[in-house]
């Protein structure tokens, strides 16, 4: 315990010489940055201060070189007026050279003040006037050179006066006025400057003292923490020794937790594979079961109306009609295991609820049996929903089946519609908003709470083995999820059953449906005025055949191909063609491929997919704008399918 102390207090030491330093380092960084500053500052203000004082020189210097011209010009003008007075040389020749010497003067202001634009301007019109007057007195004294004192006597008195003159002698008082003010304000300029350089010289001294001070207090900091590392070194060998101690322990514990956590997986992956095997097994019979059950009435109807066909054509026909009764609840089937597998493809588009609930209310009740009421209430004016209509029908025709089943075959069945506002985790994970609540009531056994928690689980059921495959509720799950709801269950064991789908609200309006065809009504083979000219594209041959006789059956001109390529060959020799009906998984060129291919061509060609398995090809995004028709199919559910392609693509140019 004291030498875990001792260890402390070092740490702690230590930790705080390494505090000091640091302080005292960045302390020292900050001022040498400050004194840098300082330099800096002292330069600029020096060379203000220059700059000053050379301005207030230019200013002195303007100042008496306007004074020398004014006197040379004077000297100039009395020089003259002696030489012609007494016709003395001497007097002539001091003008000449007084009056080039003001020239000089002058064109050396104009080099001054270059850089002053109004005293620039000034000294131009300076240098026009000297010119104007010295013209005029030149003939004074080339008069006075001839001879002729007398007018040029006279013609000097005249140009005394001459406005040339005046107006030089007065640019001469502009120019020194204003350099004057200048240079008062060049003064002023230096002394301000001078000061800030004696202050800013002071400040550097003090800067200087105090870096000094710091870079001896850094020495001593350095000197101290060289000291502490060392004991720190000598403590951390120690400490090195009792961790490489503990290490080894815990690497004996380690090796012995890896050893459990081994075994533990491996006991694990068992039980998986066994789960899984369990579910597989329980999935493979409830799918042998129905799919034997179905097979059972199609194959029996058909045998019987094989029979019949001949001596009892009527009793042929109900044997018929139950083995395609048979052979559609197998595709419903198969399309409930393309769903929970995500190979069925997702369509969605504007639903009203309402509406596809009450189309299919025969067909719930032929499905659900004679002693079981139906009962449908929708709320005036339900919101509009975006699901795959077909989806939602088998998920309420699945929800009916269960609560049938719960309630033994008898009982009352309740599907109630209604718009709903849900706040935020109100039902599951499902956010705040508009939502249409789809409620399937039963008044079945119920369901206990620990069987609630688990019936979303793919393969749960509490069916008898081979009487149930466990998928129809996860497959409703999934549906709703992906159409961005959420379902809700409420549910007492005794009592009955409300299974709850919340489908949020769509802004847009929802596609009319058509009335529901029965399926199995006789469409006549005769031609009309709706026959078309259809490319079929199918690459198994047993299909195509029996896809084309149906076809004519209907009264349609059908080219019939099996592959992509072939039909574009096709297309681009036969334009009459009013529809292609095209597979969608192929080998080489699939459906969605081939109608990408001639979307330039063939722009407005109404397209017709027809698919058992759309996984391999696609996402239902590349079926959008398109007919779907799912296998297998009847040749009413055929007829209505080409009459909706068709529908759709013709509706825009109405």
């Amino acid at each position: 315990m004291t030498e875990g102390f001792g260890r402390t207090n070092a740490f702690d030491s230590s930790t705080s010489e390494v505090w000091g330093s640091g302080l005292a380092s960045a302390a020292a960084l900050v001022l040498a940055v400050l004194f840098g500053a300082l330099i800096y500052l002292v330069a600029e203000s020096n060379d203000e201060r220059d700059a000053a004082a050379r301005n207030e020189r230019q200013s002195f210097e303007i100042i008496m070189t306007a004074r020398s011209i004014e006197q040379s010009i004077a000297r100039s003008e009395a020089a003259l007026g002696r030489f012609i007075i007494n016709g003395n040389e001497i007097p002539a020749t001091l003008y000449r050279n007084e009056w080039r010497e003001a020239g000089r003067q002058i064109a050396q202001l104009k080099r001054i003040l270059r850089d002053n634009p109004e005293q620039a301007a000034r000294a131009d019109a300076l240098e026009t006037l000297y010119t104007e007057y010295g013209n005029e007195l030149v003939v004074a004294a080339r008069l006075a050179a001839a001879g002729e004192n007398f007018d040029a006597l006279a013609r000097y008195n005249s140009v005394a006066n001459s406005q040339s003159g005046v107006s030089a002698i007065q640019t001469l008082e502009q120019i020194t006025a204003q350099e004057r003010e200048l240079l008062s304000e060049h003064s002023a300029a230096r002394i301000e400057t001078n000061e800030r350089a004696r202050l800013l010289a002071t400040l550097l001294t003090v800067a200087g003292i105090i870096l000094a001070i710091a870079a001896l207090f850094l020495a001593y900091m350095t000197v101290r923490a060289f000291r502490q590392q060392s004991y720190a070194d000598r403590r951390a060998d120690e400490l090195e020794d009792a961790v490489a101690k503990r290490t080894a322990e815990l690497e004996t514990v380690n090796a012995q937790l890896r050893a459990e956590v081994t075994e533990r997986t491996a006991a694990e992956q068992k039980l998986n594979q066994v789960q899984k095997l369990e579910a597989v097994g329980q999935l493979t019979g409830g799918i042998a079961h129905d799919f034997n059950n179905m097979l059972a009435v199609v194959i029996g109807g058909l045998d019987l109306a094989k029979r019949k066909i001949l001596k009892q054509p009527e009793r042929a026909n109900e044997h018929i009609e139950n083995a395609l009764e048979g052979a559609n609840r197998a595709a419903a089937l198969t399309r409930r295991l393309l769903t929970f597998a995500r190979a069925e493809p997702f369509l969605p588009e504007g639903t009203d609820a309402a509406e596809l609930i009450g189309s299919i209310t025969d067909l719930l009740r032929r499905s659900i049996g004679e002693q079981v009421s139906v009962t449908i209430s929708a709320d005036d004016n339900v919101w509009p929903i975006w699901v795959d209509p077909h989806q939602l029908e088998n998920a309420v025709l699945n929800l009916a089946v269960n609560a049938r089943d719960a309630m033994d075959g008898k009982g009352e069945l309740t599907i109630a519609i209604r718009n709903r506002k849900l706040a935020e985790n109100e039902i599951g994970e499902a956010p705040a908003g508009d939502y249409l609540q789809i409620a399937v009531t039963d008044t079945g056994s119920g369901m206990a709470a620990d069987v609630i928690e688990h019936v979303f689980e793919p393969f749960f059921t509490t069916k008898p083995v081979g009487k149930g495959t466990g998928l129809g509720l996860s497959q409703i799950f999934g549906f709703v999820r992906q159409s961005g709801g959420d379902v809700g269950i409420d549910s007492t064991v005794g009592e009955g059953t409300t299974v709850s789908l919340y489908l949020p609200r769509f802004d847009g309006d929802a596609v009319a449906r058509k009335p529901v065809s029965s399926g199995t009504g006789y469409v006549g083979s005769e031609k009309g005025d709706d026959a078309r000219t259809i490319l079929m594209v199918e690459d198994d041959q047993r299909v195509r055949r029996s896809t084309a006789e149906s076809l004519e059956e209907l009264g349609h001109t059908v080219l019939a191909c099996a592959n992509g390529q072939t039909a574009i060959d096709i297309l681009a020799e036969r334009p009459d063609v009013d529809l292609l009906l095209t597979d969608v998984v192929m080998p080489e060129m699939t459906g969605p491929e081939l109608v990408a291919k001639i979307a330039s061509s063939h722009p407005h060609l109404p397209v017709l997919f027809v698919t058992g398995y759309a996984r391999e090809a696609a996402d239902g995004g590349q079926f959008s704008g398109h007919g779907v028709l799912r296998k297998p199919f009847t040749i009413a559910a055929l007829a209505e399918a080409i009459e909706s392609a068709t529908y759709v693509v013709a509706t825009p140019d109405d």
